[in-house]
């Protein structure tokens, strides 16, 4: 148990960068892994370490997401969840299939999600604030980077991670000194200057972001961006505010796009993240990696199917000569007999009657 912890779950987003994949669904609800879907991962990541609470920071087809949580989280491990305002109707049974949630209030940024759930997320018994994203792929203890938190001293901690400086400009560029104390965050720098990026997951002492949300809210609505990448934490930077970056050396992934979401599943076949250890949601049953078809999935392909690179999740339906290359194939969606799929996703549901090659434009 990480005592005097809460987290909060940032899962406002509308996903609008993820094309048809959300077209139905919210962006934290679009499966992944062949095992779960994408919020699952913050969730046991937080239930594994010993958070008390995660305090759910969502807008956009809310219910949908609360459903999913009553279901499959909210009786795992010593973990809570809070569902901010709508917290009693939804613990006392008051959401109803199909029914939507009373709409929070409007939000600009990410700041403006912590902003509008203060007296959630500050409430008594809570030293520091975790906050996480709903689009993130990583398994982690977060353990050891409260333990570091706390002997530091800083007002914040960030996640950092390196990666190839090609890919920097998509990410927040982190610059550090010698005694890891962050001395500048750039969000998607366009000549990057480090290869070390900021995970987007980090630990706030209370008081610390207390004090910084007030600052610049005096800035008034136009004063700021109401973000926390590029407001809150440069903010604490050039104010003085310690900020100190703890490395990530697990595989972390921001699924930001429909082309990052078929990359970063088919990266999995190469196992950098242990299939037992992902949350499953979608089956009760962990996805398997199968060596000769370098794929992995939720249930074994058909014999009479070929299949080679690809992620399968449960529920999808390959009929006798389908063929499916390097493509990510979702809950309840059927190749018909004969059909090749490459490099591509198919989406829950959807039947494929031709040959289908490259994501759609």
């Amino acid at each position: 148990m990480v005592n005097g912890v809460r987290a909060g779950l940032l899962a406002g987003g509308l996903g609008e960068r993820m094309g048809p994949l959300t077209d139905r669904l919210c962006k934290p609800l679009v499966p992944y892994a062949a095992s779960c879907r994408l919020v699952d991962f913050s969730l046991v990541n937080a239930v594994r370490s010993g958070i008390p609470e995660v305090v759910l920071l969502s807008l956009h087809r809310e219910a949908d997401l609360a459903r999913h949580l009553l279901r499959h989280w909210t009786n795992q491990g010593n973990t809570r969840i809070h569902f901010g305002p709508h917290d009693e109707l939804v613990h006392s049974g008051g959401l109803a299939d199909g029914e939507p949630l009373p709409p929070r209030p409007a939000e600009h940024g990410t700041a403006d999600a912590l902003l509008t759930n203060a007296e959630y997320l500050f409430a008594p018994g809570a030293r520091d604030v975790l906050v996480q994203h709903a689009d993130h792929v990583y398994l982690m203890d977060y353990g050891p980077m409260v333990a570091a938190h706390r002997d530091s001293g800083a007002g914040c901690t960030i996640g950092v991670q390196r990666i190839e400086r090609r890919y920097v400009s998509l990410f927040g560029m982190v610059e550090v000194d010698g005694e890891s104390r962050v001395r500048a965050l750039v969000e998607k720098p366009a000549n990057p200057t480090s290869d070390l990026i900021f995970t987007a997951f980090c630990l706030f002492r209370i008081d610390a972001l207390r004090e910084v949300l007030a600052e610049l809210s005096a800035l008034g609505e136009n004063g700021w961006q109401h973000d926390i990448s590029r407001d809150v934490l440069p903010h604490m930077i050039t104010t003085g505010r310690r900020v100190s970056a703890f490395p990530i050396s697990c595989y972390w992934a921001d699924i930001g796009t429909v082309e990052r979401y078929l990359l970063e599943q088919l990266k999995l076949l190469d196992l950098p993240m242990d299939p037992m250890a992902m949350p499953r949601t979608l089956s009760g049953s962990p996805p398997r990696y199968l060596p000769e078809h370098h794929s992995l999935v939720g249930e074994d392909p058909t014999p009479d199917a070929t299949v080679d690179s690809s992620v399968l999740h449960p529920g999808c339906r390959l009929e006798p000569g389908a063929v499916v290359r390097g493509s990510v194939v979702l809950p309840g969606a059927t190749i018909a007999e004969g059909v090749t799929v490459a490099d591509t996703i198919v989406l829950e549901g959807e039947t494929v009657t031709a040959d289908r090659n490259g994501l759609a434009a």
